[in-house]
Formats: structure tokens, sequence, C-alpha cells
């Protein structure tokens, strides 16, 4: 989708090029709902199944929402791009160029108040991975997920 994650498992082919989106939005709370709608809407339109949809909206909600809850950014880019007919990558890149320590994932506290989200991405996810955008100078938070039951990475 862009150079500035590291490498797709395999890149778009020229009958997938078409299949890609971005959504620039303002970094509030309701442009994770505005986000999820639009994925939800062309996954619809490229005829991903439900289940697959359904945890593509997740996984985009919790990086959007990582990216305006935790970044000092105006506004939140969002991508989706389908590699081959199985796999779809989801990247959120915002325009926080402070240089802080990235997010990582792992089990949250019991008590604690947050931190859920990167752990669900890290058990819907088949990939995942953070680091700088090349697009917008901030960070890039990516995702990949299997559309297709029974089909592997």
């Amino acid at each position: 989708m862009s150079p500035h994650t590291p490498p797709l498992p395999h890149p778009p082919d020229a009958a997938h090029r078409k299949r890609t989106q971005w959504l620039e939005l303002p970094a509030r709370a309701d442009s994770v709902t505005a986000a999820r709608r639009s994925l939800e809407a062309r996954l619809t339109a490229w005829r991903v199944p439900g289940d697959a949809r359904a945890d593509a909206a997740l996984l985009l909600s919790e990086l959007a929402a990582n990216a305006v809850v935790h970044t000092s950014s105006s506004c939140i880019l969002c991508g989706i791009g389908m590699i081959g007919d199985a796999c779809l990558r989801i990247e959120v890149h915002d325009h926080d160029r402070r240089r802080r320590r990235l997010p990582r994932g792992g089990v949250p506290g019991v008590d604690a108040e947050s931190g859920r989200g990167l752990f669900l991405v890290e058990r819907l996810a088949t990939a995942w991975g953070v680091g700088r955008s090349r697009l917008t100078g901030g960070n890039a938070v990516w995702a990949t997920l299997i559309t297709v039951p029974g089909v592997t990475a």
C-alpha cells in the first residue's frame, strides 16, 4: 500500500491496485466512526466476508482511536488495501512528530483502565507493526488480516 512501513508480505499485483482506499480525517473521536463506516462500505463492495469485515472494522477502530487519543496530531490518515484476494492491510498514520517510544502490545493489567486496544490488535491481526510514516512524518501503525477462511499468510 505504501512505502513507509516494513514490506508487505506479498506486493499488490496489477489486478488489485484499485483495491486500495485512503481517507484523511480530523483527529477527533467521531472520525473513528467515520473511518470504520468507510472501511465497512468498501469491504462490502470488495465482497470481503462478513466475519473478516467485522474484524477489520475492529482493527481500524483500535488503531484510529489510538492515533486520536495518544498523539498531538490534528488529523489522521487511514488506508486499506487488498493484497491478492485473501489478505487486507490496514494502516493509520498521524502527524505527531515527537520522537516518543512507539506503542507495543502486551497483556494489560487486570485493573488497567486502558491498554486493551493493542492487545486486541495482536489477537485479531495476522501481523502488525509500527514505525515512522514517510507520508506524514509521524507514526504509522499497520495490521494485516486474512480475509478468506483457511488461507494462511
